[in-house]
């Protein structure tokens, strides 16, 4: 159940109960399913950081804990890089603070913030507020504002105009854990008051952020064929001629504008879409590492473990969508 005045009054009853927090941080006594607030903050600032950003803003609801958690750990990140976090102090909708007052509130805020910028909303629900308000702001998604969501509500994100691009979380495993600690709980076993953790699975991308904010025409063509080839074993040679540019100079442009090699780039978008096909579906990694140009299913281990620190099949185990 939520956590909410009146479900919390069942806990009394003494029934075997597990709180899906949303009002509080914690409740102590019986087990919680919380998100994992830090790694989203983390997953967000990385998204806008991999994309060239320089601005950041961070738009949530100030009575909500987790939405001050995942603000704490996107700025952190964001600072660490170097850059400060614009924070939009909003709430939820109350009577005395009417949806189109909030919206023209958070107009104001969007005609005065830097562009471009990288928005990371609380969740998709948040996230469709700020598409709206920045249509009527006449601020253009994803030119001048990408916006990132949380949960990757396929309803929310699809609808969305443009759609929205969207951290994907664990839901069906959280699900599954609590399901199976409340069949023990039914069952007479005494629990622990644990934290059953909504994990990220990574972010799925769609209009709303699909964008390079990076002044540089070459790095973002490079940046681009890389993308576009990333199911293949392509070298930096080949990334330099299909821009026209000489390798040692698109190095150095690499390394100034995004802090990491071409071939870590290369690396990088490969992990990306291989952590993609281990989560969202059930391929077999011998198949997956045809389809990513590996002789042969120990290299694609060998080079995903020295990355993620996990095999694929540990990765696939942990995060994997799909509940057998």
């Amino acid at each position: 159940m939520r956590d909410s005045s009146g479900n919390l009054e069942f806990l009394k009853l003494g029934i075997p109960t597990i709180v899906s927090i949303r009002h509080k941080e914690y409740l102590e006594d019986h087990p919680n399913i919380v998100g994992d607030s830090k790694s989203m903050g983390k997953v967000a600032a990385d998204h806008f950081l991999d994309r060239g950003f320089k601005n950041f803003a961070y738009c949530g609801f100030n009575e909500m804990p987790w939405s001050k958690e995942r603000f704490v750990s996107f700025e952190k990140h964001v600072l660490k890089a170097g850059y400060s976090v614009h924070d939009y102090k909003g709430s939820l909708l109350q009577k005395k603070n009417t949806y189109q007052k909030q919206q023209d509130n958070l107009i104001d805020w969007l005609g005065s913030s830097p562009k471009p910028i990288g928005l990371m909303a609380c969740n998709d629900n948040r996230g469709r507020h700020i598409l709206e308000a920045c249509k009527a702001a006449g601020v253009r998604v994803p030119d001048e504002a990408a916006v990132l969501g949380v949960n990757n509500d396929d309803m929310v994100c699809e609808l969305s105009n443009p759609p929205l691009s969207s951290i994907s979380v664990n839901l069906e495993k959280a699900g599954y854990e609590a399901a199976k600690l409340l069949d023990e709980m039914i069952s007479g076993h005494k629990v622990k008051a644990e934290k059953i953790l909504v994990e990220v699975s990574g972010v799925a991308i769609r209009q709303s952020t699909d964008i390079l904010a990076i002044d540089d025409y070459e790095i973002a063509e490079a940046i681009r064929f890389i993308r576009k080839n990333r199911k293949k074993m392509i070298q930096v040679d080949e990334v330099a001629d299909a821009v026209s540019v000489n390798r040692r100079k698109l190095e150095r442009s690499f390394k100034k504008i995004l802090g990491r090699s071409v071939h870590e780039e290369i690396k990088r978008c490969r992990i990306e879409l291989i952590s993609k096909f281990l989560v969202e579906s059930d391929l077999p990694i011998s198949r997956i590492a045809t389809m990513m140009d590996f002789l042969v299913e120990h290299h694609i281990s060998r080079y995903f473990q020295q990355e993620t620190g996990m095999s694929p099949f540990e990765y696939r185990k942990k995060f994997s969508r799909l509940i057998d």
